[in-house]
């Protein structure tokens, strides 16, 4: 599959306000996929079911079967591939875009004392 084809399911994946709650319940611990349907009372197990697949299909979410459970594991590295392709070039310009900005004022400053 294209990078372009697997970022397309990375974004698909995190337009969810659910997925994205699921990634965050991720973060820190895997969880058994009856824990993350116990965070959602509001949804149904076969809806929250659904999502993780979604995940699954983004990478996001690599499950584990041991014996009756599936536990669900966060994949951060998709989102690392997002980070350093999109977030990270255009925040570097974005810092010195600012620094070049900060420079001209303050070198303006200098040349225009402020009065009392």
């Amino acid at each position: 599959m294209s990078t372009n084809g697997i970022h397309d399911r990375v974004f698909k994946a995190l337009a969810s306000k659910v997925r994205r709650q699921i990634l965050d319940d991720l973060r820190d611990q895997p969880l058994t996929t009856g824990a993350l349907c116990g965070h959602f009372p509001e949804l149904d197990r076969c809806t929250v079911m659904q999502h993780i697949k979604v995940l699954v299909k983004a990478d996001l979410v690599i499950p584990q079967q041991k014996g009756r459970e599936r536990w669900n594991h966060l994949n951060p590295l998709p989102i690392h591939a997002i980070h350093e392709r999109w977030i990270g070039p255009h925040a570097a310009n974005a810092v010195e875009r600012l620094g070049t900005l900060k420079r001209q004022l303050e070198k303006d400053a200098i040349k225009r004392p402020v009065k009392a």
